[in-house]
């Protein structure tokens, strides 16, 4: 009897030795459950992968303290802690996704982003340059994007309801004044700065970051490229000049230098195609720029560029109080430089820095003159002698907080002088006056990844300026929500301030910054190279500039620079508001090597400012814009070609002959353009080439954006083209880098 029992607790204390533990539970994202979540016990080989519904369950052997780890590709790993004593255990897993910047939102509301960090490339430079009727200028190509209008008689960027001097250009983070060559009555100016200098582009229509300042409207965010991938001689030929350059990389790849220089002359062309003004002198331009860029093994890239530019031009119109024996005559000579050096790099693996100083200064000098049967009268004393220069330091501190996370903090100062020498007797205008101003700001943003699907951006931007002894605190905020695996919906809000014009700062410094609240809210998807957004947005305006004018001042193109008005009544008075809706849709997928987008913009807005005396739609806005771009391209042949079409309804304009609550009331005709180009890219010799033709307004349609009257108002002239097409044949060499395959990529990304 005693035998069998003393086998029987053996048997029985043998099996206690190998008894199991079950571990069991359900695993979810926090929401969801997550199936093919693999669950095991640390350094063993007992585990199990989790059901449909999140559950898992499994027996392991292992004894004591152990590690129970989860595993699933794009989240986090869980690890805890357990006691295998054969006791059941039963647990509740929840997992966070990684944080992965393939996968992350971006915050997207009010900015269109090309570079190479962003995911979601929009815009890059080969856009720019191959965007028909663009002309290869920043602006031209912007402006077939949502939100912009077709201004063809003055320069600049006019964003949602805004005038061009309220969208700022920023190069490397410093702020770029007079970006746009020197205005010229009733003709819209090109950028300065050559496209293919910059490897990003940041185009924001609203509720940009905190990092910048002094734009009512928007922001351009430019990135100049680093290292050329080898040394390279360049040489262009056009029908409006020639450009050669050269950059050299040494032979440890990490620096490298530059020049470029460039004369165009429109002499020739303009002796071929008619125009519809009479120039005095032929429009001629003279740049050059120089570049460094050193590279440092650990902590980051310096780069200098400087850009000097020199241009002049004449034009004589006919007075329209008496054109058959009146002309007035406007001559310009301007001269510009511009320089930065920046610093780009890292601290420490926590830290990282942005550094930077540049100076801008311009000199103008513009005559007017009357001529009576073309002999010249009352010409000599007539005339504005303008010169301002900017000096800029800046300098961004970056703390990592987390895989994507970071907090950007930092401080800038500005030093401005202006200048200006007005003799109009015409108008009894003489005036000489100038100013400086001490400008500084400080700001500080947040960039809070939560998780994959939401980040966060709040930030906060504080300013003073000398000149209006006037401070302003701008609270922004952004943020974007992932609805799903390529769709995300967007905010922003934020307050922007701007000083006043400096043409009235040259009369009166007792004023305060302008200021809009902008309010953004966009959906995105991003899809298989396919993009559409849909974008609310709504922006009031306060504390604008208002100057009562002569509004007879106003129709004379030989005034444009007039400032006939009361110093006294210049003030903060005006106001205003622009609301409305925005479609964009870019498809690289659907049709073989090809690449088009369909934007519309619906905008509702009025303001009373600058010489109006009541709120009105502006002049320069209109109510409905629309640009179909296409571009194809076709690899075996290396050619390609490109197609625009942009149209704009009617913009308002001022009409003497009506009475003042009807100011505005009047709308010039559609702007209907279509253009056209194409590209060839091939070898002459040894180097790659790029044959370019390029067609403006194709269709010859007379565009029309606004109205000269006479005096009394019995005659007008249209403001229009200078001439109704403009053609472009080109032809870009450069040797030590073939680029046809990387245009065929850029041409088929």
């Amino acid at each position: 009897m005693k035998k069998p029992l003393l086998i029987f607790s053996a048997l029985f204390f043998s099996i206690s030795s190998f008894a199991q533990t079950k571990i069991s539970g359900k695993i979810t994202d926090g929401k969801k459950p997550m199936v093919g979540v693999s669950i095991a016990v640390k350094d063993s080989y007992d585990g199990t992968s989790s059901n449909a519904d999140g559950s898992f369950s499994f027996e392991t052997s292992e004894k004591g303290d152990q590690i129970l780890v989860a595993t699933f590709i794009g989240f986090n790993s869980v690890e805890q802690k357990i006691n295998c004593n054969g006791t059941p255990i039963v647990l509740n897993i929840s997992m966070k996704e990684k944080f992965n910047e393939l996968k992350a939102v971006t915050i997207s509301a009010g900015s269109f982003d090309a570079s190479d960090k962003k995911r979601a490339t929009v815009f890059t430079p080969l856009d720019i340059v191959t965007t028909a009727g663009s002309g290869g200028d920043i602006t031209g190509a912007l402006k077939t994007l949502p939100g912009t209008q077709q201004i063809g008689n003055q320069e600049g960027l006019f964003v949602r309801g805004g005038e061009g001097r309220e969208t700022q250009t920023f190069i490397d983070g410093m702020l770029v004044r007079n970006p746009y060559n020197t205005s010229v009555p009733d003709i819209s100016q090109r950028g300065k700065f050559n496209p293919f200098l910059f490897k990003g582009t940041s185009f924001s229509s609203g509720g940009y970051s905190a990092l910048y300042g002094q734009g009512l409207s928007s922001a351009l965010v430019l990135e100049t490229k680093d290292l050329p991938e080898k040394t390279e001689t360049n040489l262009s030929l056009s029908s409006v000049g020639l450009g050669i350059g050269h950059n050299h990389l040494f032979e440890k790849e990490n620096m490298s230098i530059g020049a470029n220089a460039g004369y165009f002359n429109l002499s020739p062309y303009y002796g071929l195609i008619k125009q519809n003004i009479e120039f005095t002198k032929m429009p001629e331009n003279k740049t050059f720029e120089l570049n460094f860029r050193k590279k440092f093994k650990k902590h980051g890239i310096l780069k200098f560029y400087g850009y000097a530019n020199e241009n002049s031009l004449g034009i004589k119109r006919p007075d329209i109080n008496d054109a058959a024996h009146l002309k007035s005559l406007f001559e310009l000579k301007s001269t510009y430089y511009y320089s930065n050096l920046t610093y780009s790099g890292s601290l420490n693996a926590n830290w990282g820095i942005n550094a930077g100083a540049s100076f801008s200064g311009s000199y103008d000098k513009i005559n007017f003159g009357e001529f009576y049967n073309n002999n010249p009268i009352d010409s000599a004393n007539k005339n504005i002698n303008s010169s301002n220069s900017l000096s800029q330091g800046r300098i961004v501190f970056t703390r990592y907080t987390g895989a994507l996370s970071a907090l950007r903090f930092g401080a800038e100062y500005q030093y401005a002088w202006e200048y200006a020498q007005i003799q109009l007797p015409n108008i009894n205008t003489n005036f000489t006056n100038q100013y400086f101003d001490n400008y500084a700001a400080a700001f500080v943003e947040d960039e809070i990844y939560l998780n994959n699907k939401f980040v966060l951006k709040p930030g906060v931007r504080a300013e003073y300026s000398s000149i209006i002894n006037k401070t302003n605190a701008a609270p922004r905020l952004s943020l974007a929500y992932r609805l799903g695996r390529n769709s995300q919906l967007g905010f922003a809000y934020g307050d922007f301030y701007e000083k006043p014009d400096r043409k009235y700062l040259l009369y009166q410094h007792n004023l305060d910054f302008e200021r809009a609240t902008h309010f953004v809210l966009n959906y995105q998807r991003i899809f298989n190279d396919k993009t559409f957004r849909i974008e609310a947005f709504y922006k009031k305006y306060e504390s604008l500039i208002l100057t009562p004018l002569d509004l007879n001042l106003v129709q004379n193109p030989s005034n444009v620079y007039a400032t006939n008005f009361d110093p006294k009544n210049i003030s903060n008075l005006g106001s205003g508001y622009a609301q409305g809706l925005e479609f964009f849709l870019r498809d690289k997928k659907t049709i073989k090597n090809c690449d088009y987008w369909i934007d519309y913009s619906y905008i509702d807005t009025k303001r009373q400012f600058s010489y109006y005396p009541i709120s009105v739609q502006p002049d320069f806005a209109a109510t409905h814009t629309a640009n179909l771009v296409f571009k194809q391209f076709f690899p075996k042949l290396m050619l390609g070609y490109g197609v625009t079409y942009s149209w704009a309804s009617g913009r308002p304009y001022y009409n003497p002959t009506l009475p003042s609550s009807k100011f505005m009331s009047d709308r010039t005709m559609d702007y209907n353009a279509l253009g056209m180009n194409a590209n060839y890219l091939t070898h002459v010799g040894k180097a790659f080439t790029v044959l370019v033709l390029g067609v403006s307004n194709v269709l010859g349609n007379q565009q029309i954006f606004g109205y000269h009257y006479s005096n009394d108002g019995t005659n007008r002239e249209p403001i229009g083209l200078t001439a109704t097409r403009f053609l472009f044949v080109g032809c870009f060499m450069s040797w030590g880098v073939d680029r046809r395959q990387q245009q065929v990529d850029d041409n088929l990304k």
